[in-house]
């Protein structure tokens, strides 16, 4: 049996029986089992694309073998699921799809389940994608099939049609599984993206200032290892540019906070454009408040703070602040490239949970400021209920007001959403970054 096919198959039950994470239980896996890069790489095709598309597999699966998946052992369907992935969606040949599940499923669970899965991967791999595909959606409604076709659970599929126009919203939905490069940027005053450029042998992003496209394993990056860098998604950098661009119009000093600060990406940003106001980095959790830490090691360590508090029961008080970042913690749909998994974790019932402690976050970074202060809400989910919902429900009931924040950022083209011009949205078919929401708030007064 091939290493890699092992591997896979034991993180893909690392994330279906024990919820663990594709990307960190694949890292600990590849680590253990010191694959070569080829091996190393199939791996990680497998194990993404199958998490990715579980959906539309359990459905080719259940009408391959004929009968109700649940009436299967999980063991034998993550099997299935494996050998699915590689007849349908991999340069891997049906026939060898097929025997290799096969000795797999002996190997890792017993002989005894060979036959079935032997019989099923058969089945399986006698048709293409594209022809299951039409065997399946043939009596479904548009969105149902849409929902399949993109390997995306349907209340996914509605509430992104619910914030996009309708002719984007298959692309958009493409765009979900193609896996993200891996994004760099400066700490700045620190170092310079040009220096990163030269020493990364990388390409600048299209709109951060401090941005840098690179391949390969971020980690042996030096400007990463010594903390003058860090890993970070271009469209977390853009929602503190536009974030520091509305600062500029402000004449009030002070203190900034950033409520929600963990891994720490946000927070090394404005540490470097705090030009004299000193940071108080927020956690709630002590292994994430080590992150931020860790993310501010560059800088000398009299210019900001890293706490461990609830942000909901403040250690500050009222009106402390000149500018508060929330970026508060979401559903993740913004994200589904980079967790493969997620899609299929989530459920409605977890947007309506978070909404209302979005709610109350926002409601405490707001108490938190000074009058006529700034409050940046940041959230990596396009889910109006996520978004729009919580910001002008907030605003009125506080008086703030909504400031202009797709002005602040007149290079990114379409960043304003639909639900409110005056919102930024951003999307990964159109700029090549997780779907970020940014609201800005000034405080009356």
């Amino acid at each position: 049996m091939d290493a890699a096919r092992i591997v896979a198959f034991r993180v893909l039950r690392d994330v279906t029986a024990d919820d663990a994470y594709a990307n960190l239980a694949l890292s600990t896996r590849l680590r253990e089992a010191r694959l070569t890069a080829r091996d190393a790489a199939f791996a990680t095709e497998l194990v993404n694309g199958t998490a990715r598309s579980i959906g539309t597999l359990d459905a080719v699966i259940e009408r391959a073998s004929g009968r109700p998946l649940k009436t299967l052992q999980p063991a034998v369907i993550d099997v299935l699921r494996l050998g699915a992935y590689q007849a349908l969606r991999m340069r891997v040949p049906p026939h060898a799809a097929v025997a290799t599940s096969v000795d797999l499923a002996a190997d890792q669970i017993g002989r005894r389940v060979s036959g079935l899965v032997n019989a099923v991967m058969r089945r399986v791999a006698s048709s293409t994608w594209d022809q299951w595909l039409s065997v399946l959606t043939e009596q479904m409604d548009d969105l149902d099939a849409l929902a399949l076709r993109t390997c995306h659970p349907r209340w996914i599929v509605d509430a992104f049609s619910d914030v996009l126009p309708s002719a984007e919203l298959e692309t958009a939905l493409v765009a979900d599984n193609d896996a993200p490069g891996t994004t760099l940027a400066v700490r700045p005053g620190v170092m310079t993206r040009d220096e990163l450029v030269t020493a990364a042998g990388g390409a600048p992003t299209p709109y951060s200032p401090w941005g840098v496209l690179v391949g390969g394993d971020p980690g042996e990056v030096p400007a990463v290892r010594d903390g003058s860098a860090g890993v970070q998604d271009e469209g977390s950098q853009l929602v503190v540019l536009a974030a520091s661009r509305a600062l500029e119009t402000t004449v009030t000093p002070g203190v900034w906070l950033d409520l929600c600060a963990g891994p720490g990406g946000k927070s090394a940003l404005l540490r470097g454009l705090a030009n004299g106001a000193f940071l108080v980095a927020n956690e709630t959790q002590p292994h994430r408040a080590r992150l931020v830490s860790d993310a501010l090691r560059a800088y000398p360590a009299d210019g900001h703070q890293v706490i461990v508090a609830d942000g909901l029961e403040p250690a500050w008080k009222p009106g402390f602040f000149a500018f508060v970042l929330a970026d508060v913690p979401c559903t993740g749909l913004g994200s589904l490239r980079r967790r493969p998994e997620a899609r299929w974790r989530r459920v409605p019932a977890d947007v309506a949970a978070l909404s209302a402690q979005q709610v109350k976050l926002l409601q405490a970074a707001l108490q938190a400021t000074m009058p006529g202060g700034t409050v940046a809400y940041a959230t990596c989910s396009p889910h109006r209920d996520e978004t729009a919902g919580v910001v002008t429900a907030v605003a009125e009931a506080a008086g703030a007001t909504i400031l202009d924040a797709p002005g602040l950022l007149p290079d990114v083209p379409d960043c304003a959403s639909i639900t409110d011009a005056r919102f930024v949205q951003l999307w990964p078919h159109r700029h090549g970054t997780d779907a970020m929401f940014l609201a800005l708030l000034r405080k009356a007064g």
